[in-house]
């Protein structure tokens, strides 16, 4: 296959300097793929457990050959960049390929091409099958290789494993060019295993140690080999760990089973977290038994609890805004994700004034990063405070915990926190005291546009041209009201009745200004934002949807724009754009500016349900259905193109979105309980269903062991003619069921 002068634009000028471009041939100024190479890499395998996290080609290597993120990851850093099995340089033979049910070990079945040893032997093809079998666990990459000679004769069979280190930087691997880099150490080479070692400039030593079981006859840096003896209809084991260090730090090794059975423990142990949802839609229960498997694989473990992370393989780190999304979206079905979630960010709230971090005394932290790049500052990412809306959603999170909960000691807890957000958001979220939340980014390297649309192009005016900062985005200004109210009624549970008037009254005001402000007759919605010159950006955007979300919109302006957002100017049949077609900037390939996020659709649909649009909260959980029917593992990914739905075929996907992605992940929830009218108010031990509503293809859903408060529920709702018949299946405690 050809790829001319377009493959060299992507992958580089140095390609051919590497040995992971052994595929390639150059032939002049043209580049061509081997005949014999392999594919598969097009849609790769993850693996993620903790900070940790690998990809994987279809035959279980790593190789990065069009596809550069190949590798085992730790803290953003590349601890391994190369790992490819193979019989004296022959590829093996795919037979299948998957990630198993619960989305923790990588299974790979091959079988050998025709081959002849180096010693003389002749081998069949599909005499040999090779089950490679590997999963992750505290900062270890474990692998099973099982060989089984299927033929009528003996075999020494010459298996090699080659491998590499890079240690590269993630934001390296995303294309930032570095003026230097650290010292690439002596590897240490023993029978036993291989250690692969570089101090970063931050003076840190990175370390990899490849360890082998049995012993390889031939072990060098690169590479290590074995003869491995079987007899007719006989299989022997191969074991590799690949442990990601830091100089000094001791990770404690186990064996492969040993590290699976605690690998397995810990994964069904953070299952049982949640409730049990059940369902009468054998492909819904796929669903979501999907996004609850792709939850657990992004929850990282902390000092104050579980922490999801964003998305592999860009984002597989702490993000705050992704964080309190996927806690708000799991809130009714996984409240402990929310608490980890408060704790972690309020130990990590600004303190100081940083206009190279962003940071300002209040703010919740945007992103945090360990790498070798975010510790010499060359990029501010380390603890980067460049986002409008985590503090506020800070707030928002806080006050449906508690109520979710009824958790007033982490309330007390949290209050020093809480009043600290609110008073960023009085005064250095609001520079000009307008009322508005603001932004303009004074890092150098940080982000231009700092609202969950946060791509270069994404805030402009009607005719195209881009907003000058400050910004005010429309759905900020919602999550500020919601902070506000919610603050309210945190601050009257802890007898703070004059604060709360207060924080009402603020609520008020700025709904009413918002109102004023950013309402647009002529588009019959809210607009995108206002720039630094206080002027409408008149774009139709999902943005405004959010505003059903927050509570902050007018109910005759929300309406109109729950008619508009099902329209087919935003409605593809797969989703809501994120933008309308026919705007200024309009591309349904783009990140921001037409293409569909799961995330964003639930929060709409949310805000849709809170308005009484059931109908169409139940249109958008029945196009995001209909779409994961088409996806590998029934797994939404980050986003996918906003093209219009075409008969028999599936959404267009975006070639570089986060898969899998925390919040993605989390909409089926918050999708679900948008159409259930779902709320749990713990301190009062009261469960609410407003306007309970299923569609057609989902005749029941049984919702188990729902916690509240003291007390416990399981719920069963089922269609019925004329609407929902509800059931109460088990009640332990004194919880109240009301349905309005």
């Amino acid at each position: 296959m050809l790829f001319g002068n377009r493959f060299f634009a992507l992958f580089g000028p140095d390609i051919e300097k590497t040995e992971m471009a052994e595929d390639i041939i150059q032939i002049q100024d043209q580049y061509y793929i081997r005949a014999s190479a392999s594919l598969v890499e097009a849609r790769p395998h993850v693996l993620k457990q903790d900070n940790c996290f690998a990809i994987f080609d279809r035959l279980g290597n790593m190789r990065p050959l069009g596809i550069r993120d190949h590798g085992l990851f730790r803290d953003d850093t590349r601890f391994l960049s190369r790992l490819v099995l193979d019989l004296q340089g022959k590829q093996f033979l795919l037979l299948s390929s998957e990630v198993r049910e619960d989305k923790d070990i990588l299974a790979v079945d091959l079988t050998n091409p025709e081959f002849t040893t180096s010693k003389g032997q002749f081998i069949g093809q599909d005499t040999l099958h090779v089950l490679r079998t590997t999963f992750l666990w505290n900062n270890v990459a474990y692998e099973r290789i099982r060989i089984h000679n299927y033929g009528s004769e003996p075999f020494r069979v010459p298996l090699t494993l080659r491998f590499e280190a890079d240690f590269a930087d993630m934001f390296e691997i995303r294309g930032i060019r570095r003026s230097q880099r650290g010292q690439v150490l002596p590897p240490q080479v023993s029978s036993e295993g291989v250690t692969l070692r570089y101090r970063g400039l931050d003076g840190v030593e990175r370390q990899t140690r490849i360890l082998f079981s049995p012993a390889p006859e031939v072990v060098s840096e690169k590479l290590a080999q074995w003869w491995v003896p079987l007899a007719p209809q006989e299989e022997r084991d191969l074991e590799v760990r690949v442990v990601c260090s830091y100089g000094g730090e001791e990770i404690p090794l186990l064996s492969y089973q040993e590290a699976l059975q605690a690998e397995r423990e810990h994964r069904a142990a953070l299952r049982a977290l949640a409730h049990r949802i059940d369902t009468g839609n054998a492909q819904f229960n796929e669903w979501l038994n999907a996004s609850r498997d792709d939850l657990v694989m992004m929850l990282a473990r902390t000092p104050y609890g579980l922490y999801p992370h964003a998305g592999v393989p860009w984002f597989a780190t702490v993000f705050g805004r992704d964080a309190l999304i996927t806690a708000l979206a799991t809130l009714w079905w996984f409240p402990d994700l929310a608490r980890g979630v408060l704790l972690y960010l309020a130990a990590h709230q600004a303190q100081e004034v940083d206009p190279s971090r962003d940071a300002e005394p209040g703010k919740i932290l945007h992103e945090q990063r360990y790498s070798e790049m975010a510790k010499t500052r060359e990029i501010p990412f380390g603890n980067y405070f460049g986002s409008i809306d985590a503090t506020p959603l800070f707030v928002v999170l806080a006050g449906r915990y508690v109520r979710r909960s009824g958790d007033l000691e982490l309330l007390r807890q949290l209050w020093p926190n809480i009043e600290a957000a609110l008073s960023w958001m009085d005064t250095y979220g609001d520079p000009d005291g307008d009322g508005f939340l603001e932004y303009a980014g004074k890092a150098r390297r940080g982000l231009r546009n700092q609202g969950w649309k946060d791509s270069e192009d994404a805030i402009f005016h009607a005719d195209g041209s881009l907003a000058e900062p400050p910004i005010a985005l429309c759905e900020v200004q919602g999550y500020a009201y919601e902070a506000k109210r919610l603050a309210a009624e945190m601050a009257e549970l802890l007898g703070r009745q004059a604060q709360a008037a207060q924080l009402r009254q603020q609520a008020e005001k700025l709904q009413q200004r918002f109102w004023e402000q950013f309402w647009c007759e002529e588009l019959g919605g809210y607009v995108l934002a206002l720039d630094g010159r206080k002027q409408p950006c008149r774009v139709r955007s999902s943005n405004m949807g959010h505003c059903l979300f927050s509570g902050i919109a007018h109910p005759q302006h929300a309406e109109r724009i729950a008619r508009q957002l099902v329209e087919p100017a935003f409605f593809s049949g797969w989703g809501i754009r994120t933008l309308a077609e026919g705007e200024g900037r309009y591309n349904p390939m783009s990140y921001h500016n037409g293409s569909i996020w799961p995330h964003d659709n639930a929060l709409i649909a949310a805000g849709l349900s809170r308005y009484g649009y059931k109908a169409e909260a139940a249109q958008v959980l029945t196009a995001l259905f209909d779409a994961s029917q088409f996806l590998e593992l029934r797994r939404l990914p980050e986003l996918f193109c906003g093209f219009r739905r075409r008969q028999r075929e599936g959404p267009t996907l975006y070639p570089v979105a986060c898969l899998p992605q925390s919040w993605a992940a989390a909409s089926v929830f918050l999708l679900l309980q948008a159409c259930l009218g779902l709320e749990i108010d713990g301190l009062a031990q009261r469960v609410h269903l407003t306007q309970p509503t299923l569609p057609l293809w989902l005749p029941h859903v049984t919702l188990e062991n729902i916690q509240v408060g003291r007390g416990s529920l399981d719920i069963g709702l089922y269609l019925q003619a004329g609407g929902v018949g509800i059931n109460v299946l088990r009640s332990t405690g004194e919880v109240e069921l009301t349905v309005r």
